[in-house]
């Protein structure tokens, strides 16, 4: 058995096998663990989270524009057990996609290099207006997910369809992976290196980079969305964590532990973290934000207690 396999059948276990399926139903509550992400993957693999993907969903006036959640670098659709089902009990149309996929086959994402990565995200994102009927969507991304969209608006003419952009430790200025770009970039001088890189989207992240200069992450140059950039000071994958910061009158930035001291997610975490969870909640829907409940938060293992319920759902 694989390590990867031996975790997934680990959480599997620990989880009760079903986590997918209880997520499922109405009535039950979400998992808030990245260890459950990985046991509903194992349970229905390739399959979208619950409460995505309804191809028949149209938005309300209450929430009028559909949510487009991409996963970040290495997963898929899974990244979403817990937003997706949430954010479908409050009444979104929320969908989802497993883009940029390659080699290691079609349930790994992101690996693709941004330009391919972002036309995959675009051709989605035109393919949940025309099915909506919405003009713009709002777009939840994790780690790459976050960053693509930005050469998404800026080249691909993909501005005027994305109204609020928020971004879970998005690599906006580059990532130096906790010292492991620093390998990459040594990689690159290696005989048929070229190659390989070339069609390795992560390797376009390393800070000062051709890639970081044409992804402009600056809110102030797309003055007709909205931002909020939302990192953990534990991240070990967006580093230095204030890579996921964002600056203009038309965006915001969070840390986790300016909110809650005793939140110790890190970058996989981040999706499934009862607080940065609320925090996307609260930004789709300014207007009826919440306060943020404070618990403790442990790595991959999720919060110690359950948590409260946030907008309406556990």
């Amino acid at each position: 058995m694989t390590r990867c396999a031996a975790l997934v059948a680990t959480a599997t276990v620990l989880l009760g096998g079903a986590a997918g399926t209880a997520a499922a139903e109405r009535d039950e509550p979400v998992p808030y663990s990245y260890l459950a992400g990985l046991a509903a993957q194992a349970a229905a693999p390739g399959q979208p989270p619950p409460g995505a993907n309804d191809w028949s969903c149209r938005p309300n006036e209450r929430h009028p524009r559909p949510v487009v959640l991409l996963h970040g670098l290495g997963n898929e659709t899974v990244t979403w057990q817990t937003l997706s089902p949430l954010l479908a009990r409050s009444g979104y149309c929320v969908f989802t996609t497993t883009y940029g996929t390659g080699a290691l086959g079609p349930a790994v994402g992101a690996l693709a290099p941004v330009e391919r990565s972002a036309a995959e995200i675009g051709a989605f994102i035109d393919r949940v207006r025309t099915a909506t009927g919405a003009a713009r969507v709002d777009v939840v991304g994790h780690s790459m997910g976050a960053a693509v969209p930005f050469f998404y608006m800026h080249h691909l003419d993909g501005a005027s369809t994305i109204a609020r952009l928020i971004g879970l430790g998005g690599p906006f200025h580059g990532t130096t992976v906790s010292g492991l770009a620093m390998l990459g970039d040594r990689v690159r001088d290696l005989p048929d290196a070229a190659a390989i890189v070339a069609d390795c989207g992560p390797c376009q992240m390393s800070p000062g980079s051709p890639m970081i200069d044409l992804l402009r992450a600056d809110p102030r140059l797309l003055p007709d969305t909205e931002f909020v950039g939302i990192v953990s000071r534990y991240d070990e994958i967006a580093t230095p964590y204030t890579t996921g910061l964002l600056e203009g009158p038309n965006a915001r930035s969070v840390v986790l532990q300016d909110v809650c001291a005793t939140d110790f997610s890190e970058h996989y975490g981040l999706t499934s973290d009862p607080v940065a969870v609320a925090e996307v909640i609260n930004a789709l829907d300014p207007e009826r934000a919440r306060p943020v409940d404070c618990t403790v938060v442990a790595p991959l293992l999720g919060p110690l207690a359950p948590p409260v319920e946030h907008g309406g759902v556990r």
